[in-house]
């Protein structure tokens, strides 16, 4: 299937262009730099990147990626919670597949593109850039994604299903309350034909909470 996203203007577009990374550690810029290198570029989304992926587009791929899984496996202090408060947001952690979108950047767009993820995605360094081969309906595809980095203290280690549900129907942050990010995560990946039983498994216990 191909994007639906409205191309930005041409002056937006070459401001976008202008914009260099910003200053990050060895270990998440190398990836970065690699990938700018690609022809054509291709970044790999899991979690709020398939509604909102805030880059220009110029195709989008169904994809599928093996040795990760999906899980609310992220401490969230500024989206969707705040320190002492925290909520819960999408990481990728080894095990199991993921079932995500592919994009295909503009090659005009991929030094914004670039920045724009590592500002949005690299804000407390608790996700690791990785390049990684994603299987689509047009064979295997190279692309980026964020990994969660399992030695970050923001990565939740131990938390049990029931905790979680709890954490989500009560924190709230900068983008909105943690239950609406679940649950738009949840819609977005049946809409786009798909399921993530544990998510849903989940979005019912948050569902049947009194808070």
């Amino acid at each position: 299937m191909t994007a639906g996203h409205k191309p930005p203007s041409r002056r937006t577009a070459e401001l976008r262009r202008r914009q260099p990374l910003p200053p990050l550690p060895q270990r998440h810029r190398l990836p970065l730099d690699l990938a700018h290198r690609r022809r054509p570029l291709w970044v790999f989304g899991y979690g709020s990147l398939m509604w909102r992926p805030g880059f220009p587009v110029e195709a989008v791929l169904r994809a599928r990626l093996s040795g990760w899984q999906r899980a609310l496996c992220v401490w969230s202090v500024h989206h969707r919670g705040r320190p002492g408060a925290e909520g819960l947001v999408l990481g990728l952690r080894p095990g199991g597949q993921c079932w995500g979108l592919a994009y295909k950047v503009p090659t005009e767009a991929r030094a914004a593109a670039l920045a724009y993820l590592a500002r949005r995605e690299l804000v407390t360094a608790v996700y690791l850039p990785r390049l990684v081969t994603v299987h689509t309906a047009r064979g295997r595809v190279p692309a980026l994604t964020f990994v969660a980095d399992t030695a970050h203290l923001q990565f939740a280690r131990h938390l049990g299903e029931e905790e979680a549900a709890r954490v989500v129907a009560r924190a709230s942050g900068l983008s909105g309350h943690n239950r609406d990010y679940l649950e738009t995560t949840v819609q977005r990946i049946a809409g786009l034909g798909f399921r993530d039983p544990a998510l849903e498994r989940l979005m019912r216990r948050v569902a049947a909470l009194d808070v």
